[in-house]
């Protein structure tokens, strides 16, 4: 890493606590998915940078992946606890951060999430094995009366990359990955009052590009030409507008050609909160850039 891609993820970051901490602020009993998703995504573009994916606003028992469709008639109701999870790329360099706000009574689960994060971060510097950090999220949610979620985890970071090496898991395991000066990764830790252990739902907002083949449906070609400018990151249904979109997106994914992300969930009526920062290792710690 040299000095001009650390100001990338520095500044990538800096703009990505500011507009998560004014998103948050639109989250309100009666207040509109829709409306607050799409507000958000045009302060990233109005401040110059680009979304490295699209604003994951997940509720409840949902914990990844789900974000605006087209139309959607979604409002915020008493009791929900929405988790925020924004990420904006510089020329390709990602901070990846999220938050969640409670609209019932559910401080505790809150805290478990933003606990586990605190206390990891503090874990973090050169020759540390991941499973350091596992152990430490997952004894901050459990001595609180919940579950990490053990089959979601932290992740790396590089240009126009989402997820990469290193994992960084969310309950102790022995070792993993060594981590090194230079790395860059979001920590993210998951608390439920479920099952600690989510599965796939039918909804599918979220597609990314990850191979490239010649396509012969007309609508096909369309979706691909409107998402090349993502460089491989991925993109919302809700962004495409274009005729037939659902069959040539159906098709894409039949192909390879489309990954599609479904909505991850805990069982129905559980609850999962969620806190993420994206962490830059140095030779005595980290820098936390979303901070």
């Amino acid at each position: 890493m040299n000095d001009e891609i650390f100001e990338k993820y520095r500044d990538a970051g800096v703009l990505a606590a500011k507009i998560l901490n004014r998103g948050v602020q639109g989250i309100r009993i009666g207040g509109s998915y829709l409306e607050l998703v799409e507000s958000i995504e045009i302060q990233v573009k109005e401040e110059g940078a680009a979304l490295a994916f699209p604003l994951n606003l997940s509720l409840n028992e949902d914990a990844a992946h789900d974000t605006a469709s087209p139309g959607d008639p979604r409002v915020f109701a008493r009791g929900d606890v929405a988790k925020l999870d924004l990420g904006i790329q510089i020329d390709g360099y990602i901070a990846d951060t999220a938050t969640t706000i409670d609209l019932g009574n559910n401080s505790l689960l809150l805290e478990a999430s933003e606990r586990a994060l605190k206390t990891a971060i503090k874990e973090v510097r050169p020759g540390i094995a991941a499973g350091i950090l596992g152990a430490a999220i997952q004894q901050e949610i459990e001595c609180r009366g919940y579950r990490p979620i053990s089959n979601l985890t932290g992740h790396g970071l590089d240009q126009y990359i989402l997820h990469c090496p290193p994992t960084i898991p969310n309950v102790a395991i022995n070792g993993g990955v060594v981590l090194e000066e230079g790395m860059v990764f979001a920590i993210e830790p998951f608390a439920t009052t479920g099952s600690g252990h989510v599965g796939e739902r039918n909804r599918k907002e979220i597609y990314s590009q990850i191979s490239q083949k010649p396509v012969r449906i007309p609508a096909a070609r369309a979706v691909l030409n409107k998402v090349k400018n993502c460089n491989g990151l991925p993109f919302a249904r809700r962004w495409l507008k274009e005729k037939n979109q659902d069959i040539a997106l159906s098709t894409l994914v039949r192909d390879r050609i489309l990954h599609v992300y479904p909505v991850l969930s805990d069982i129905s009526g559980s609850l999962i909160s969620q806190h993420e920062h994206t962490v830059i290792v140095t030779d005595d710690g980290c820098i936390v850039t979303t901070r």
